[in-house]
C-alpha cells in the first residue's frame, strides 16, 4: 500500500485528484468506482497499456484518453492494489504482478 501510494502521488493525482474523485465529465473517479469492480481486467489493462475511448463510471460517460504510464508491472500490481482498497474501495483479492504479466494488448 506504501509502494502504491507513492506511484499513485507520482503519476495518477493529477487526473484522478487527491482522494480518487476524478473530474467530472473529463477524468473518472477511482472513489467508491464500480468500474473497478467489475472491469478489473480492464481497469488494470487501463494502468498498463493506456486507455482511449467512453466508459461508464458510476454511472456518469467519460470519453477521454489516458496515456500509458510506463510502470513495470510490480508498480502496476502495487498501484492497483492502493486504489482498489482506498476511498470507500476494497477487494480480498490482491493484484498480482502474475496477474498483471498475463495481461496483453
Amino acid at each position: 500500500m506504501v509502494r502504491g501510494s507513492e506511484i499513485y502521488n507520482d503519476f495518477c493525482v493529477a487526473c484522478h485528484m487527491p482522494a480518487g474523485e476524478g473530474i467530472p465529465f473529463v477524468f473518472p473517479p477511482l472513489a467508491k468506482s464500480d468500474y473497478l469492480k467489475q472491469q478489473r481486467t480492464a481497469s488494470i489493462k487501463g494502468v498498463k497499456f493506456g486507455q482511449e475511448g467512453e466508459l461508464i463510471v458510476n454511472g456518469e460517460t467519460y470519453n477521454n484518453t489516458m496515456a500509458p504510464m510506463g510502470l513495470d508491472d510490480g508498480e502496476i500490481a502495487d498501484v492497483m492494489n492502493y486504489i482498489m482498497n482506498s476511498w470507500g474501495n476494497s477487494t480480498n483479492e490482491m493484484v498480482t504482478i502474475k496477474e498483471v504479466e498475463a495481461i496483453t494488448e
